[in-house]
């Protein structure tokens, strides 16, 4: 079945990319030459599209056809830029209520994630522009379409992001299994952004040192740690119970 987010070849990349669409992913072959590469160059520069330089065997195994060295995917949601999301937010008078994904690479655990915060009401996602799931179909079918609503940010900076949620008013909040404090003893009612990461790695320690609280899920059984997408939601939905008891 062709994957209709899949575009190939230099010129209708370049033109994707200069139509304005977000683009998820953009391969280009190493060592490629050409007399249309400088335009293509000049083309993700001028719209800040992330890219990576791959063997042509990867995109070999993409594209059936001719892709002369180039293969992108075009996401199927819209980004949106964080200071839109935030100002948003704070117009309609509610409370921030924003989730972080650092470095959780697997496309179900990011759908299903995907699903949990839409229904918990979160306002919007943050994932990295590089080290993250790929937002494309499968992502979309497995958050049950939640990903087709949910706002997304892409940030090309994620430090960046949490300390500008910071003097926004957001207390920022990561989720690890090395945290003393269990997450039902936290506050958090309030402007909040939680940030959850990988299950390999959990959250790197430059975000967690930035951020107001480390919190835990107590576990009492055989296995030492939960999927990232069962512990993101057990997290959301204490914030949901504590602002529906407070309001």
């Amino acid at each position: 079945m062709k994957d209709e987010n899949l575009v190939y070849g230099i010129h209708p990349v370049i033109e994707i990319i200069k139509s304005g669409k977000d683009i998820d992913r953009l391969f280009i072959q190493q060592g490629l030459q050409g007399e249309m590469l400088p335009a293509l160059r000049r083309a993700i520069k001028e719209h800040a599209i992330p890219y990576q330089y791959v063997p042509a065997e990867k995109l070999n195994r993409l594209v059936r056809g001719n892709h002369q060295g180039v293969v992108c995917f075009v996401s199927p949601v819209d980004f949106q830029p964080i200071e839109n999301l935030l100002m948003s937010v704070f117009e309609q008078g509610d409370t921030p209520f924003f989730l972080i994904l650092d470095r959780v690479t697997d496309v179900r655990n990011l759908g299903a994630i995907a699903r949990s915060a839409a229904c918990a009401g979160v306002h919007g996602l943050i994932v990295p522009e590089k080290g993250s799931a790929p937002i494309n179909g499968d992502a979309v079918k497995t958050s049950a379409g939640a990903l087709a609503t949910l706002p997304v940010h892409r940030s090309t900076n994620l430090k960046a992001t949490i300390e500008y949620l910071k003097n926004s008013g957001l207390m920022v909040v990561a989720a690890s299994e090395h945290a003393e404090k269990h997450y039902y003893h936290t506050d958090l009612k309030g402007p909040l952004a939680i940030i959850a990461g990988s299950e390999e790695n959990g959250v790197s320690d430059e975000y967690l040192q930035r951020c107001d609280e480390v919190i835990k899920i107590p576990i009492t059984g055989n296995i030492g740690s939960l999927n990232v997408s069962v512990a993101v939601g057990i997290i959301l939905f204490e914030a949901v119970k504590q602002r529906l008891q407070a309001g």
